[in-house]
C-alpha cells in the first residue's frame, strides 16, 4: 500500500472518525453514522483532490459536518406522504375552526352558570390576562376569596359540561 491509498487513510482514521461522530451527532440532531458517512465523503474528496487531510483535521471536518447538518434541518421540511400538517407549519384552518369553535361554547357555557361565576371566569379568561389583584378590583372582592370561588365555579362548569355530554 502507498501513503496515498485511501484504504489505509480509511484503516487509520475509521476509529477516530466513529468517536468524533458519536460525540458531535446528538447536538446536530442526526445519527453518527450519517454524519461519519458525510464526513467519510468530504475527507475522500479533500484526498482526490491532492491534499491529503492528517488526523489533526479529522475534528474540524466532523464539525463542519454537523453545522452543516443542523443547517440543513433547519431549513429542510420533511414529506408526509399522508398529506397531515407539517411540523412548525403551525395549526391548519380545521385546525383553528375547531379551536374557535370550542372557545365559543366554552364561553356559550359560561355565561349559563349561576351567580357570579360568569363574571369571574370571563374575566379569568380575558385575552388581556389580568392578575388576580385586577380582577378582584373589577369584581370589588377581595384577593384571597377569588381562588376558592374559582374553583367552585370551575367545579361546577366542570358538572354541567358533564351532564351535556353524557346526554347529548
Amino acid at each position: 500500500m502507498t501513503p496515498s491509498d485511501p484504504s489505509d487513510l480509511l484503516t487509520r482514521l475509521r476509529p477516530l472518525l466513529a468517536a468524533e461522530c458519536a460525540a458531535e451527532a446528538p447536538a446536530a440532531g442526526v445519527d453518527a453514522a450519517d454524519l461519519e458517512q458525510a464526513v467519510w465523503v468530504r475527507l475522500l474528496s479533500e484526498h482526490r483532490a491532492g491534499t491529503r487531510p492528517p488526523a489533526a483535521r479529522l475534528r474540524a471536518a466532523v464539525r463542519a459536518e454537523a453545522r452543516r447538518a443542523r443547517r440543513r434541518s433547519r431549513r429542510e421540511i420533511p414529506y408526509d406522504p399522508t398529506g397531515g400538517p407539517q411540523p412548525g407549519a403551525g395549526p391548519g384552518v380545521e385546525q383553528a375552526v375547531l379551536a374557535a369553535e370550542a372557545r365559543r361554547q366554552l364561553l356559550a357555557a359560561v355565561r349559563r352558570l349561576p351567580g357570579p361565576c360568569p363574571v369571574l371566569l370571563g374575566a379569568l379568561l380575558s385575552p388581556r390576562d389580568p392578575t388576580y389583584r385586577e380582577i378582584a378590583g373589577e369584581l370589588g372582592i377581595s384577593q384571597g376569596s377569588l381562588g376558592p370561588t374559582r374553583s367552585r365555579c370551575l367545579g361546577c362548569l366542570r358538572r354541567m359540561l358533564m351532564a351535556e355530554i353524557a346526554a347529548p
